[in-house]
């Protein structure tokens, strides 16, 4: 028992960390704006509007800035703000950008032309598509080297991005009725004040080493050396395969998922009470115990058990095929998914932070973090032709299958780079 008090002390002191506060309501941050330009909400707003199946499969194109917001990442390494710091500083920018702009597609009407709306949305997406990097180095930065605090770190910024999905996604639904679609919108562009408390509150990292006066060796070491550091790990294509095609099956599946429920007869009250309040705690608690697993058994095999977990629960949505508005399945349906997906969540993000080189934490965190939005804001836009296509069942296989190539590579993976014996370590 008494060998077992080091652990218990430990883990103790990590849970009184006021770092892992930051990091729920930075998660929070993070997540908020995702439902409103290239989520949920929108596309509700959008089917309501009377947008066919095969359009609303492209609006996944709004989102393309998650998939390339490396190409702007090194600009965040490289330039300091005058005030705040060089994470803070931007923060504060992004953050007061995106409640503008949050309300701003709160004062289009889609069904009138959605034009303004897209516009908007794909400002929305890149305003947050560039917090998420500022976020994430700092993430990095703050929390260092260690596997473990990095698994609960970012465990809490889970927790805090789910929150906030929660409240920009069941909570603007839920108030749609009352003060319609505009309201709503203001509504959720105000949450955007718990992000820039948290930036306002926190402190910066270490200090970076001061950059080069010349641009030209300042674009070296901000743009180049990122990734010819990268590319110079063992497998470094295998590892960058794996990282975009893992999430694969639920990139396809997540598209079209308002239109099946709909389709179903399921309500706007149904998803924002069952597919969200009640997915947000399933959620949570598949983090938590994805984070738990990752420091019981280390990340790389932590990553094989909750990506098949993840890849199965897929087949739950079978079971809603054909059954019209059947509460308890969709429960069912929902626990199961959101519970992997936290799982498969806990586990992937750490292996993408145990990836990065400190001295790069910006840019290369940028580049894998976009290799992993790859499949959804791109074949993920055919998910709505797909899916009319072959029909819900064939469908769902499909997305099934589609995360079985990224399991083989990992365990490609796991034999050429095995873990220590007392401790895994990223591939």
């Amino acid at each position: 028992m008494a060998s077992l008090m080091p652990d218990a002390l430990r883990r103790s002191a990590l849970f009184q960390d006021r770092r892992l506060l930051l990091m729920l309501a930075l998660g929070f941050s993070a997540g908020l704006p995702l439902p409103l330009a290239a989520g949920q909400v929108l596309r509700q707003w959008f089917t309501e509007s009377g947008m066919s199946l095969g359009a609303l499969g492209l609006t996944a194109l709004i989102g393309l800035a998650y998939a390339n917001k490396f190409l702007w990442s090194p600009v965040f390494d490289a330039v300091r703000p005058p005030f705040l710091g060089r994470r803070r500083g931007w923060l504060v920018v992004l953050q007061l950008a995106l409640m503008a702009a949050i309300a701003g597609i709160g004062l289009t009407d889609p069904s009138q032309g959605a034009q303004a709306t897209v516009l908007l949305a794909v400002l929305v997406a890149f305003l947050s598509a560039s917090q998420d990097i500022v976020i994430d180095a700092w993430r990095i930065e703050m929390l260092g080297e260690d596997e473990e605090r990095q698994a609960y770190g970012l465990a809490a910024y889970v927790w805090g991005y789910r929150l906030a999905l929660l409240a920009s996604g069941a909570g603007t639904l839920l108030l749609v009725a009352h003060i319609g679609w505009s309201g709503a919108y203001f509504y959720a562009a105000t949450l955007m004040l718990v992000g820039l408390a948290a930036t306002l509150a926190g402190r910066e990292a270490v200090a970076p080493p001061a950059m080069p006066l010349g641009w030209g060796e300042r674009l070296r070491m901000t743009v180049v050396a990122p990734f010819r550091d990268f590319i110079r790990r063992r497998y470094w294509l295998a590892i960058l395969a794996f990282i975009a095609l893992f999430k694969l099956g639920e990139a396809l599946a997540s598209i079209p998922l308002t239109a099946f429920y709909r389709s179903e007869g399921f309500t706007r009250e149904d998803l924002a009470t069952v597919g969200t309040v009640f997915g947000l705690a399933a959620t949570l608690l598949g983090a938590v115990a994805g984070s738990w697993l990752v420091g019981r058994i280390g990340v790389g095999r932590a990553l094989i058990l909750t990506g098949m977990t993840q890849m199965l629960s897929n087949l739950m949505y079978l079971a809603l095929v054909g059954g019209g508005r059947d509460i308890p399945m969709l429960f069912a349906q929902v626990g199961i998914e959101n519970f992997t997906d936290g799982l498969a969540d806990a586990a992937f993000l750490t292996y993408l932070s145990l990836l990065v080189n400190r001295s790069f934490s910006a840019t290369q965190y940028a580049l894998l973090s976009s290799l992993a939005a790859v499949p959804l804001r791109s074949i993920g836009a055919s998910a709505g032709q797909l899916a009319a296509a072959l029909g819900w069942s064939w469908f769902f296989l499909l997305t099934t299958a589609a995360a079985l190539p990224a399991m083989a590579i990992m365990l490609f993976l796991l034999r050429q780079l095995p873990p220590p014996a007392d401790k895994d370590t990223a591939a």
